[in-house]
């Protein structure tokens, strides 16, 4: 049986919407539903009635448009805070950076030569020690080690930083690990440092640099004084330096965390060494500022040659790193194909009413996760306190991920559906069996939430609370987040239906304007509380512009009274809602009840919280506010026509580099096995919830997780390169941090945003 992917656990969804076409029902995504043993209700994708996108602002009839039919047609560049639109213009390292280099050279070369490592361990090859080491430490240690061991004998440019082992509560393996590299590792010294939580230690590996670890005594640390030893980088570092490299990375359908993992990788540094204001869209091209601390730009420039899909450059050294959180927006350049109107006249009206009344601030699809299981639904779980339950949902087996696969893209059997079954696999024997050791061998190490649940569960049998704070944390909040999200959306849909897109009515929250700041106090912002977006999983995002900040640090939030209404100080663009905490408030009006009667039917009180757990409790948040109507700035528009499917119809910023100096840049988007003009890569976007470590070849080394796998062939495409004359439209528009470009698409075309709906466009 077949019916609209709707949940009975969510009301609202089918209250009739004054501004929403009448049938706007029918633009929804047929899925089955299948009931898996959690008791959830398991849909093979989301729709975007399901977390309350209903409405729309204009009554004007929608057009078809592809969105994102090639990665290209999304071009995304950071707007700083100052208000400049971030561009890569060059991949050179300063000249004066190269001076640096050199002396710091001259240093690591003596470190290099002192009377514990001669030049000849420099040039020997340890592939025999690597192997010894992989049987009695593991894969993960193993490759860590063989990374340093690599930054040493290549001549790096940079301090050798130590490297931290895996944890290890075993006193006697510990004891076998030191001894190991007595006795084959001589350049080498190792300690023991605490690990990530009591009951472990983790073993510390540093080079050494013939001090012969003569513990708080060495010449080193007498050497260093009362100067703080930083763990993230050598203490030498030239002072006429800033100690973070400010840098513009630009980067080809590759997520924000890939991108920066992969060159981590390539340096032999970890990815807390980075820092970035804001998760960009994996399914784009884009362009941000990044922070990397004590590297030298001349390390960073030569790997240009080397990296795929991805490049650095406009070099610069800075005193601090960047936070999340730290931009304006984003300035968006998107083409949509494959345009079908009634008229011309019926796009330039739409397009018109988009510039002019902007669209519905949602949070869209890509908030709410790419699985058959919600983030939203995890996150109700999680504040009401069950945790097993929460547990299983996260590592149980989905069937609707397989069906999702085989249902919207029956074509696809290579990979993808392989990565997709492996990871069904893994998570039935562990549900089936309870072998940890045995699941963590097969599960996918993308699979970052299970692989560090299970990690904990391993030390920690049946501490569940304690197996899901072993979730990273940006990525373990984002399941609350977007159980707020949830509640924001729903609110705001009832808003325009209840109360159109107008005007301001009674009971409306709005920003404090003039003399009103003075009478009423400050909300704190959701900055304060961490609640960062960006921060989450990049597999679960799409193009957010930013994180959840609202308009200013100290914003002042009001309710609209008589007399505001009758002098008109404040319009329907100064309208917000509250993100749910316990330091807002809620309008009012009726809309306060969709809040509270939602989370009730989800058995959570917004008021009171069942458990102590306060990262997983909405009354220990502080809560913060969103505009509801968003308008796009800086807007502009073309109608264009085009014959080849294959040919890009915006400029990058590495276009812009090319036309003054050569780039090498191994492109993604090209024709496999003989059909031309056909981007087969593009038909794998929301797909990478599947995908497994991949690798390319970087010169002798191999890296992992770099390249987006060859996907297997897709016939029957319209997209090619005689099709005759087809239209698109160009748009170009700058949207504040924590606005959906997506949700701008969806104002225009009167369509779901959803990759099944736009996949169906292509077939």
């Amino acid at each position: 049986m077949w019916r609209y992917g709707v949940s009975i656990l969510k009301p609202y969804h089918y209250f009739h919407c004054k501004s929403c076409p009448a049938d706007s029902k029918s633009n929804l995504t047929k899925t089955p539903v299948i009931k898996s043993s959690n008791s959830l209700t398991l849909m093979t994708t989301i729709t975007e009635s399901d977390v309350g996108i209903l409405c729309f602002i204009s009554h004007l009839p929608g057009f078809r448009g592809i969105l994102k039919q090639r990665y290209s047609d999304f071009i995304v560049n950071e707007v700083d805070t100052e208000g400049n639109v971030v561009h890569l213009t060059s991949l050179d390292a300063p000249p004066e950076v190269m001076i640096d280099v050199f002396s710091l050279n001259k240093f690591t070369q003596a470190v290099q030569e002192g009377e514990t490592k001669t030049p000849d361990q420099l040039n020997k090859c340890y592939a025999s020690e690597i192997i010894k080491f992989r049987s009695l430490a593991g894969d993960t240690d193993a490759d860590r080690l063989e990374a340093f061991i690599n930054q040493i004998t290549s001549g790096s440019e940079e301090d050798i930083c130590p490297i931290v082992l895996s944890p290890d509560s075993d006193k006697s393996h510990r004891t076998a690990m030191h001894n190991f590299f007595k006795e084959n590792l001589r350049f080498l010294v190792t300690d023991t440092v605490d690990g990530p939580d009591s009951s472990s230690k983790c073993i510390r590996v540093r080079l050494n640099s013939g001090n012969n670890n003569k513990g708080r005594n060495s010449k080193k640390r007498k050497e260093r004084g009362d100067k703080p030893y930083d763990s993230r980088g050598s203490s030498h570092w030239p002072e006429h330096l800033g100690k973070f490299l400010r840098f513009h990375l630009y980067k080809e359908n590759k997520d924000t965390q890939e991108a920066l993992g992969l060159i981590g990788k390539m340096l032999g540094i970890q990815p807390r060494s980075f820092g970035f204001a804001g998760t960009k869209d994996k399914r784009s091209v884009s362009t941000q500022r990044v922070t990397v601390f004590k590297q030298h730009a001349s390390r960073l420039a030569a790997l240009n040659e080397r990296l795929i899909g991805i490049k650095v450059g406009d070099f610069c050294y800075v005193k601090d790193d960047f936070l999340l959180g730290q931009l304006l927006g984003n300035r968006f350049t998107i083409i949509l194909r494959g345009i079908v109107a009634d008229s011309e006249e019926t796009i330039k009206a739409s397009v018109e009413s988009l510039g002019r009344h902007g669209f519905i601030n949602y949070f869209g699809l890509q908030r709410f996760g790419s699985g058959s299981i919600p983030t939203h639904r995890i996150g109700a779980t999680l504040l009401r306190g069950e945790w097993q339950a929460a547990a299983s949902t996260i590592l149980d087996p989905r069937e609707g991920d397989i069906l999702s696969l085989t249902f919207f893209f029956p074509f696809l059997l290579g990979k993808a559906l392989f990565r997709c079954l492996t990871t069904q696999r893994a998570r039935e024997y562990y549900k089936e069996t309870g072998d940890i050791e045995g699941t963590l061998r097969q599960l996918p190490r993308h699979l970052v939430a299970e692989r560090a649940m299970l990690q904990c569960l391993k030390k920690c049998p049946g501490n569940y609370l304690q197996a899901l704070k072993a979730i990273p944390r940006t990525l373990r909040m984002m399941y609350v987040h977007s159980y707020q999200s949830y509640l924001w959306n729903h609110a705001a849909s009832m808003r325009v239906e209840k109360y159109g897109s107008n005007e301001v009515v009674l009971g409306d929250l709005v920003y404090c304007k003039g003399n009103d700041a003075e009478k009423v106090k400050v909300v704190p912002s959701e900055h304060e509380d961490n609640n960062f977006e960006d921060a989450y999983d990049c597999s679960q995002l799409d193009e957010i512009s930013g994180t959840d900040l609202p308009e200013g640090k100290n914003n002042l939030v009001k309710a609209i009274t008589a007399a505001d209404i009758s002098t008109g100080n404040y319009t329907i663009e100064d309208v917000v809602l509250p993100m749910p905490g316990s330091r807002i408030i809620y309008p009012v009006n009726d809309i306060a009840n969709v809040y509270h009667d939602m989370a009730k039917k989800d058995g959570i009180s917004l008021t009171e919280s069942v458990h102590n757990i306060k990262e997983f409790s909405i009354t220990s948040m502080t809560g913060s506010y969103r505009r509801v109507f968003q308008k796009p700035i800086d807007f502009e528009w073309e109608l264009l026509s085009y014959t080849d499917g294959s040919i890009a119809l915006s400029e990058t910023d590495l276009d812009k580099i090319a036309k003054t100096k050569p780039v090498n840049l191994v492109k993604e988007e090209k024709p496999t096995d003989g059909t031309e003009g056909q981007d087969s890569s593009d038909h794998m976007e929301h797909i990478e919830s599947f995908e497994d470590d991949k690798k390319f070849s970087t010169g002798n080394v191999e890296v992992e997780g770099s390249r987006e796998a060859e996907p297997p062939q897709i016939h029957s495409l319209p997209e090619s390169n005689s099709l005759g004359t087809q239209k698109a439209l160009k748009l170009a528009f700058t949207l504040p941090a924590s606005c959906y470009a997506t949700m701008a698409i969806r104002e225009l075309l009167k369509t779901s945003t959803s990759v099944a709906f736009h996949k169906t466009l292509n077939q």
